[in-house]
């Protein structure tokens, strides 16, 4: 149906949020990719939305901003493995427009840099999002991190908490967290067996269910980050498989560089350096890393707010908007940080 067709599109990357039916029937047969990009920019018009780019050295990010830096902090809000800035969409329909927000891409991924010697793992990317934040020159922001972005933003917190007010991490990757879901299980299994046979690591990491590159892995993704299974069309099935293809060495690459020895408790070996305030999102019904990892970080840093969101799965952003909106907000007020504390324009 119309909404499994808009959690789909959101689980590879991009966002509908509205579609009228004809139009819809119409395109989508034909190119489901162009109408894709064509309603993300829709989007991100009418939601105030601008793409704009800044330039370190060689290195070119590409982001989303909307307002301008005030008497309250801005947003800066990272994506998810193999997403990009357009999946903070239906959640920046929720957030006040006084906040100032920037969404990233991250480097590699949409606009931003793709260099062949990039390093990509958890430190360099967040000595890149170091670059970025002072390129745009943001100052005592709240960052959010989903997913991939959870990881990087915890440690950016653990590394440069000069920069920040706090921090949100949602469903964040990096932890050794007391339960495994089966997605960890087989990931675990996958890199014991590395140890033994080199040759198939390529082959089995394609098939964890993260990296799509048939139908029914494309399906068995969206239904593993989703709380309620979903059947799609066929068409729009190959359409974002068609968006995502010519991506997936670069995703294979990165997803091998995650799960590097340096990179994949990346922010379970820094929580303890976390000095700002944290809160922590999860969705109770998570395949992808389990919920108990809430608790992990509830243990580390006892001053840590915890919210725990029921009937939801991995793609908080997707599955719950105005609610992940709500507790973000809330969060910055309890902190001091109400949007109505920006200083009025004088005349």
């Amino acid at each position: 149906d119309g909404r499994g067709v808009v959690k789909a599109v959101m689980l590879t990357g991009s966002v509908l949020l509205g579609l009228p039916v004809v139009a819809f029937v119409a395109s989508f047969m034909f190119r489901p990719g162009l109408l894709i990009r064509a309603y993300n920019w829709f989007w991100r018009w009418r939601l105030g939305l601008s793409v704009k780019y800044s330039t370190v050295g060689s290195f070119r990010f590409c982001y989303l901003s909307r307002g301008t830096p005030g008497g309250a902090p801005s947003l800066l809000l990272l994506h998810g493995f193999s997403a990009n800035k357009d999946m903070w969409l239906p959640v920046v329909k929720f957030l006040p427009q006084q906040y100032h927000v920037v969404c990233l891409d991250l480097p590699g991924h949409e606009g931003t840099s793709r260099p062949q010697d990039e390093d990509y793992s958890i430190h360099g990317q967040v000595s890149r999002i170091h670059q970025f934040v002072h390129s745009i020159g943001l100052s005592h922001f709240h960052l959010v991190g989903a997913s991939m972005g959870g990881n990087l933003a915890g440690v950016y917190a653990a590394r440069f908490p000069e920069d920040l007010c706090s921090v949100s991490l949602v469903c964040p990757a990096g932890l050794d967290a007391p339960v495994d879901t089966d997605f960890l299980k087989r990931l675990r299994d996958i890199y014991a067996q590395k140890k033994q046979d080199q040759d198939q690591d390529q082959d089995q990491v394609q098939d964890i269910g993260l990296l799509p590159q048939t139908l029914p892995q494309l399906q068995e993704m969206i239904d593993m980050c989703s709380y309620k299974p979903l059947n799609l069309p066929k068409q729009m099935l190959k359409g974002l498989l068609q968006d995502r293809l010519p991506h997936n060495n670069f995703y294979i690459h990165l997803f091998k560089r995650l799960c590097a020895e340096d990179s994949r408790f990346c922010l379970h070996e820094n929580l303890s350096k976390i000095s700002v305030p944290v809160q922590v999102v999860w969705g109770q019904h998570d395949q992808v890393f389990h919920v108990s990892g809430s608790s992990l970080i509830a243990a580390t840093l006892p001053h840590s707010q915890v919210v725990l969101l029921e009937e939801c799965g991995h793609s908080v952003a997707l599955e719950r908007p105005h609610e992940l909106a709500s507790v973000l907000c809330s969060f910055l007020v309890t902190n001091g940080h109400a949007p109505q504390q920006q200083k009025k324009k004088k005349n």
